[in-house]
């Protein structure tokens, strides 16, 4: 399946990716790297990984890029901005956020801000979702979920980095799961 990784920052989903599909535990191949910022440290690593890298200011931009690319499947990697994919893909995108949906999600909640809330509620376990993206924020089909233990002493910075730590299993697995079962059979 050829995919399209669209980030924001520094692109360490991105390395994940790359170390999963170098081993031959993702499957799928990265056609094209986009990013909204011109100066994230993602297209650098981008570039540094061989596969070709842009910044797109809008997502007419993005999608004139994904055509030139043949992509199949959209990948949203801390990509801090609502995407709007072009009618073929509508279905095919793919996001991460770092609770378990329904919990800590929506519009403005990511990153930090969704670990400090999880800090700040008690909750004795937090997570990863990868779901399907639609035009709703973090309301789409939901592909995997990894749940993470929490303590009490955990400090937002330590909740950010378990949850992350699931992430690296939670996305690839995703992958792998809608390579084998097709997009389609996630949605209604």
């Amino acid at each position: 399946m050829k995919m399209a990784v669209l980030l924001s920052g520094s692109g360490r989903t991105l390395d994940n990716f790359h170390e999963r599909i170098a081993a031959g535990a993702m499957q799928g191949s990265i056609e094209v790297v986009i990013s909204n910022l011109p100066d994230a440290l993602g297209l650098t690593k981008a570039g540094k990984y061989g596969y070709p890298a842009f910044h797109a200011k809008d997502n007419g931009a993005t999608n004139a890029i994904l055509q030139e690319y043949g992509i199949e499947l959209v990948l949203l990697a801390g990509y801090l901005k609502l995407y709007q994919p072009p009618p073929h893909l509508r279905r095919a995108v793919l996001n991460i956020h770092p609770s378990l949906i329904p919990a800590f999600c929506g519009a403005g909640m990511y990153g930090m801000r969704v670990h400090r809330a999880v800090k700040a509620r008690g909750v004795k376990v937090s997570g990863c979702t990868v779901h399907f993206a639609n035009e709703v924020y973090d309301e789409g089909p939901i592909v995997v979920q990894q749940c993470v233990a929490l303590d009490d002493s955990d400090t937002p910075e330590d909740i950010a980095a378990r949850v992350f730590a699931a992430e690296c299993e939670a996305y690839p697995q995703a992958i792998n799961t809608v390579v084998a079962r097709g997009i389609d059979s996630f949605w209604p």
